[in-house]
């Protein structure tokens, strides 16, 4: 072999090590990200970019959407964790047609999935105009659906009191309440999940 052979020889396997040590887990170590779940099984998620994952018990009622954080071991199999939390916490909770976050100084209408079983609403919803009777003001994900009908008192406008229920398919609804509604004040909700 002459020498120039022998150089483009070595040149070729220093470049193909790299890769083949990126794609060995072994070589990668143990590692974490977050990823998007794209489908859910028994005690399994697969990532939308394909990765298939276990899911720890502290990961309850996964839903497809949810950002999660994953992590992989050293041999290269990966465990959902649970889910990646926004900056502060809350997701934006899902409106009904015609209702608005009401805007400053009140928090956008929200909901936030607890460590210790339970979920909780915050934020003022801005109710369209003429509202009177039960209303929908928004609807959940699975995930943070409980597995009872809870109702909290809240107010929905000056002086008006009434009721705030979520519904098992997850609608959370204005009601109890007479004359007309101007917004549903969802701070006051606090409930387990199981």
């Amino acid at each position: 072999m002459t020498s120039h052979t022998a150089r483009r020889v070595a040149a070729a396997v220093a470049r193909q090590a790299p890769r083949k040590a990126a794609a060995d887990p072994k070589a990668r170590g143990a590692d974490w990200r977050t990823a998007v779940v794209a489908t859910v099984g028994t005690n399994t998620i697969t990532t939308t970019d394909g990765i298939p994952c276990r899911r720890l018990q502290t990961y309850q009622a996964p839903v497809v959407g949810d950002q999660v954080v994953i992590s992989r071991s050293g041999n290269g199999n990966w465990l959902a964790m649970g889910r990646a939390a926004l900056p502060d916490g809350w997701s934006p909770l899902p409106l009904a047609s015609g209702w608005t976050a009401w805007g400053s100084p009140y928090w956008t209408p929200g909901y936030r999935i607890n460590d210790n079983g339970t979920a909780s609403l915050c934020g003022l919803a801005k109710a369209p105009a003429s509202t009177t009777g039960n209303a929908t003001v928004g609807t959940l994900p699975a995930a943070a659906i409980p597995p009872t009908r809870p109702f909290f008192p809240t107010v929905v406008n000056s002086n008006v009191p009434a009721a705030l229920e979520i519904t098992s398919a997850g609608a959370v609804q204005i009601t109890n309440y007479s004359g007309t509604a101007a917004w549903a004040a969802l701070d006051v909700a606090t409930y387990r999940l199981y």
